[in-house]
């Protein structure tokens, strides 16, 4: 009997819950999946480690880290350890010194071009726009336009076979991210969403506030917040 060969999916992974969750139904959906996650610079490789933990768990067919020096020009509370992560609590309208100039933007275009490579037909990314920093890279409309580049800028597009950009998060809260992260049975305790560099999560950045919310919501006792003390 011959084997039905899957579609692939690259999968953004970047060691949180939400690029986990994406990851997982991806998976869920019956597509085989590769994990890529990005070496970009950042102030920790906490969530790197975090990743390789999420490719184990998932079984991935492959796993590729991708170095990119961000942090060169710097920009980015992220990648310039001289600036100080935000710890006020999320500010409507205000983007915070987290957000990483083009970070998405390179991502996505490196993995499109993996993508092509490995003919696969699907790009999963865990943005989400509704519990977010306000980052621009997150949104919507951010999303759409990068389809219609991807549908132009490789032989595989202009052939109409572009791998289609899947952020089936895009429109949900935490909450609803980590109910379907445990009906999905992924290790939460094995993402990291922090943006210290501690050994355990600080518990005040906004990536934990919006993180120890939701958790709060769904009954977990596991916060960040309770780690740290």
């Amino acid at each position: 009997m011959q084997t039905v060969q899957k579609p692939l999916t690259i999968a953004l992974l970047s060691g949180g819950i939400d690029s986990a969750t994406a990851t997982g139904l991806a998976i869920e959906a019956g597509q085989e999946v590769i994990g890529l996650s990005f070496d970009y610079g950042q102030r920790h490789s906490k969530e790197l480690k975090a990743a390789s933990k999420l490719a184990q768990h998932f079984k991935l067919r492959e796993h590729q880290t991708i170095h990119i020096d961000l942090a060169q020009w710097g920009g980015s509370s992220l990648t310039d350890l001289k600036q100080p992560i935000p710890d006020q609590g999320v500010i409507p309208s205000i983007i915070p010194t987290t957000y990483v100039p083009g970070r998405n933007t390179v991502f996505i275009a490196i993995a499109l071009s993996f993508a092509e490579a490995r003919k696969a037909t699907q790009i999963v990314l865990g943005i989400n726009a509704m519990d977010y920093s306000g980052y621009p890279d997150c949104r919507p409309d951010y999303l759409d336009s990068f389809q219609k580049l991807a549908n132009l800028a490789s032989k595989a597009g202009r052939e109409g076979n572009a791998a289609k950009l899947w952020a089936p998060l895009i429109n949900w809260n935490k909450t609803k991210i980590l109910e379907e992260a445990l009906r999905l049975n992924i290790p939460i305790h094995e993402t990291w969403s922090c943006y210290s560099g501690l050994n355990t999560a600080c518990g005040i950045c906004d990536s934990c506030r919006i993180r120890d919310e939701a958790l709060k919501k769904i009954g977990r006792k596991d916060l960040c917040s309770e780690r740290h003390k």
